[in-house]
């Protein structure tokens, strides 16, 4: 599990629920071991809402190994790969590991995370690793270095742990998970039977600001130390101080780690200064006066790999059968880490079986956005997801990640059978609802108590339903205590998913002009994606290009029309050379 004992959040809930809608693992793994349940964003838009939640890290970690080993056909071993083989005519063909192991394959998949070259930082101690207590990784980097890889460093860091026995709870406010049942699978009858835990929210002060500003000169981050890139969206207590230094009060999350271990999480707190620092600073949050440590907060630096030099695919363009995932490509977070492995997985699967690989469009999901960023933009920092990377995230919410998903899935052997004709039965039995939207009257006498008591105008005449789900005040559930033939069919809904079908119904009555809006200016701008590039281009005799452009579409290679467009520094006129190019 990552250094934080939660799963989703921000654009992140909507990846794991499109990993589950593609036939993954994720979301079962952490409903079954959640400890808290929270949808985020509720006071938005349904574009914007996230599921998130805590689990419990060990029962994670457990269940996801017996997942694995009951695996059919799946074989596992535990070492440490030091380098990639090749056979003499220069092809992939495996991995030797530092134990003298040798594993022969024509494809591999990296997924690295931390651990390139890791080197981790407490003050001005600094030590070898990939994580507390875990060995770095060496000897990849630098054979990928001598392929021509270009490669670089990133920084990121993780907070204290605490004895939750020496917390005092009563000087905190708490958290509760949402009390309306919320999961990531789209499978029925995949739930918590763990006992859910508050988390808890604490402010630092002024005094703790001034310890942490005394601690500057031995932090790593700021005498030196390290010079790599560190995450802007998640930044340390003592980037937090330097960059707002207006401000005294910083939020802090108190989270559980497990249903009944007392180590809790400091969300917010991530930090490399000295231990003494990170004790004092603490100190000072009157709920952790006398708060101990299970360990000390760090930072740490390791390898990526730019990810522009990958196909969409995930393959890399150098080494044929050679595929990237995860913080190896650039990113934080292990929802995008998940994402980029389960599509890396499957097109090393379906390379390696002799079919067609498989890519996702902006349009389709958040893990095609977050890849389309990768390859077509690179990072100069720490990538995570947000909603507002997706230009199309009305399209993209996380109730429907199924409709969008799961066929692709099912095609191309990752979903069930099961999943797919679950996914069906949901899509009919929504269609039915919002068909009785559109064909169904309702009369004044039948909603005039309703209406008043929300405060919304009253009928004049009979309506179609939908003309009244698409009143902010009203939803379905509040229309079928008055409406009996909605009641009748909300009724016979099965059981267990007799929520999520009728919130499916009701996001695409309320927002129907809206979602139709923004289908219509994707599928315009989806033309360039089929508008293909020849291959043989050469970008350099293209003189009706800007020369930032010429530089940027030979580094890059783009495939298509629509992946040019979005490369930093290609004007709309270097597009309308290249569509004049094409067109001849």
């Amino acid at each position: 599990m990552s250094c934080n004992p939660a799963i989703g959040g921000i654009a992140k809930g909507q990846i794991v629920r499109e990993i589950d809608a593609l036939g993954g693992m994720t979301g079962i793994i952490t409903d079954r071991t959640a400890i808290q349940f929270r949808m985020l964003n509720r006071s938005k838009g349904p574009a914007m809402w996230s599921p998130r939640a805590q689990a419990d890290r060990n029962k994670f970690s457990a269940l996801w190994r017996e997942t694995l080993e009951q695996t059919p056909n799946l074989s596992m071993w535990q070492g440490s790969v030091d380098r990639l083989l090749f056979d003499e005519d220069g092809k992939l063909g495996g991995v030797h590991t530092s134990e003298g192991a040798s594993f022969f394959a024509n494809k591999v998949v990296l997924t690295n995370g931390t651990f390139l070259n890791g080197l981790m930082h407490i003050g001005r101690v600094s030590f070898a690793g990939g994580r507390i207590s875990e060995p770095a990784s060496t000897g990849i980097t630098e054979q990928l270095a001598g392929l021509g890889f270009r490669t670089d460093r990133m920084k990121t860091g993780t907070p204290v742990r605490l004895d939750g026995r020496t917390i005092d709870f009563d000087k905190a406010v708490a958290q509760p998970g949402d009390q309306v049942k919320h999961i990531f699978s789209y499978l029925p009858g995949i739930e918590s039977s763990l006992k859910q835990r508050d988390c808890y929210i604490v402010y630092t002060n002024r005094e703790t600001c001034e310890i942490l500003r005394r601690g500057l000169p031995d932090s790593p981050l700021y005498n030196g130390q390290i010079q790599s890139i560190g995450p802007r969206y998640c930044p340390s207590i003592e980037t937090k101080i330097v960059t707002f230094a207006d401000k005294t009060e910083h939020q802090l999350f108190l989270e559980p780690e497990g249903e009944t271990t007392t180590e809790f999480y400091v969300n917010g707190f991530s930090s490399s200064m000295p231990m003494d620092i990170q004790i004092g600073a603490l100190s000072t949050v009157p709920a952790l006066a006398d708060a101990q440590l299970y360990r000390a907060g760090y930072a740490i630096e390791y390898d990526f790999f730019d990810p522009t030099q990958l196909k969409h695919t995930l393959e890399t363009n150098l080494v044929p059968g050679l595929y990237f995932a995860g913080q190896i490509n650039g990113t934080t977070g292990y929802e995008e880490a998940a994402g980029q492995g389960l599509v890396a997985g499957a097109n090393a699967a379906l390379s390696a079986l002799g079919r067609e690989q498989f890519t996702l469009a902006r349009n389709q999901a958040y893990i095609g956005v977050l890849i389309d960023d990768l390859v077509t933009k690179g990072v100069d920092e720490p990538y995570r997801m947000f909603t507002s990377r997706a230009e199309y995230r009305i399209l993209l919410r996380q109730d429907d990640a199924d409709m969008r998903l799961t066929p692709l899935g099912h095609e191309i052997g990752l979903a069930s059978d099961e999943r797919f004709e679950l996914m069906q039965q949901k899509k009919n039995l929504r269609d039915s609802i919002i068909e009785l939207s559109e064909r169904l009257t309702v009369h004044p006498h039948e909603v005039e108590q309703l209406l008043q008591a929300v405060g919304t105008s009253p009928l004049r005449q009979g309506v179609k339903l939908r003309d009244l789900v698409q009143r902010p005040q009203l939803s379905l559930s509040m229309l079928a205590d008055a409406v009996a033939p909605l009641a009748k069919l909300i009724k016979s809904l099965p059981d267990e998913r007799r929520d999520e079908i009728v919130e499916a119904a009701e996001i695409l009555i309320k927002y129907q002009g809206y979602i139709a809006r923004e289908q219509l200016i994707a599928d315009k701008l989806m033309r360039l994606e089929e508008i293909r590039l020849p291959k043989d281009i050469d970008y350099d005799s293209l003189k009706s290009i800007s020369t930032e452009g010429r530089q940027k579409l030979k580094r890059h290679s783009p495939l298509t029309i629509g992946q040019a467009s979005r490369i930093p520094g290609i004007s709309p006129s270097d597009v309308n050379m290249l569509l004049l190019l094409v067109n001849r």
